[in-house]
């Protein structure tokens, strides 16, 4: 970042805020073009912007990625509680269970046997960990989440409350008088590193093989991930959105929220699937897609207009079929 204008060496910048809330002492951010007009009423201190932003009233720190930089500064004033490394007297913790370096265990924990946690990770109150599970180095697992047997965690992963990963996939078999033989889930779920999955979604394990969430995807709140999944680098998964099972999604997909897959497909690299959307096949790479089923967007957006006048257009076509009727020439007995 650059000072794009001369600020006074006497302003302190105490905290930051969202620009219509942010005062003298605090730094706020322009990321949208379309907000500008609300930097006019700002009391900000300061304010981060990209280099389109132009000269401004306050102070400008001028970022290629104003929200990024946003963020970066974000951190400088308020980082969450960490627990003192140690194991509450509380928490349960298998006599076979290996324990890095700088590891905290909050109360009422249960860590299983043969369980691994890396160096420097945080296990909150009442989180579960089943027999033969891996937890990466400088995890944190909020409380209430559970990482089920022989799962593994990779590296900086971040659970947030009542995430379950590991799951029982939903598998049965039908017999023959119609009810369900429950098929065993024994493959494990395993979340590569940088991997962070918000509150009360479930990756479930697979009948076999794995399910498998790559490095540094960003699963929302209120998502499923199918057994035997494979989510994608980089991938955002918004919440409400469900992966049915063996679906395949490549790098930096971006699913918003409530988006349906109905599982063994594949959605390419690069793709972005509008809200509410429906996807029942493959999607080729790049593309951007909405609807139920779904398919290209921008076609989406012109049915879309023109669907609430879809009973005026039926009207009108029933109106010129009935004048056609009337013009075309009467058969030979009509005539005599």
């Amino acid at each position: 970042m650059r000072l794009a204008q001369p600020a006074d060496a006497e302003t302190e910048i105490a905290g930051v805020a969202g620009m219509e809330h942010a005062g003298p002492s605090e730094i706020t951010f322009l990321a949208n073009p379309k907000y500008a007009h609300k930097v006019r009423r700002s009391r900000a201190g300061a304010i981060i912007v990209s280099p389109a932003a132009g000269p401004l009233h306050i102070p400008a720190l001028v970022s290629e990625n104003p929200y990024l930089d946003f963020a970066r500064a974000l951190e400088l004033f308020y980082q969450p509680p960490r627990p003192q490394p140690g194991i509450h007297p509380t928490a349960v913790v298998a006599a076979s269970a290996v324990i890095g370096e700088g590891v905290s265990i909050g109360a009422y924990a249960v860590i299983g046997e043969r369980v691994r946690v890396g160096r420097g990770t945080v296990i909150h109150p009442l989180v579960v960990v089943y027999e033969g599970a891996e937890i990466g180095e400088d995890c944190v697992l909020h409380a209430h989440s559970s990482v089920r047997e022989f799962c593994r965690l990779g590296d900086r992963v971040i659970l947030q409350n009542g995430v379950v990963v590991g799951g029982d996939g939903f598998g049965f078999a039908k017999r023959k008088d119609g009810t369900h033989y429950k098929i065993v889930q024994s493959g494990p779920a395993v979340l590569e590193d940088d991997v962070e999955v918000q509150s009360l979604s479930s990756v479930d394990r697979a009948t076999v093989g794995e399910t498998r969430v790559k490095r540094g995807a960003k699963i929302d709140s209120l998502v499923q991930v199918g057994h035997a999944c494979v989510v994608g680098e980089d991938n955002i998964i918004c919440a409400q959105t469900g992966l049915a099972g063996s679906s395949v999604l490549g790098k930096n997909v971006l699913l918003a929220g409530q988006v349906g897959v109905s599982g063994h497909l594949t959605i390419h690299d690069n793709v972005v699937v509008y809200a509410q959307s429906g996807i029942g096949g493959d999607v080729e790479a790049g593309s951007v897609v909405s609807g139920s089923p779904a398919f290209d967007a921008a076609q989406w957006r012109r049915a879309v207009t023109a669907f609430p006048r879809l009973p005026e257009l039926l009207k009108t076509v029933r109106e010129l079929e009935k004048r056609v009727a009337a013009l075309e020439p009467r058969s030979g007995e009509d005539r005599k």
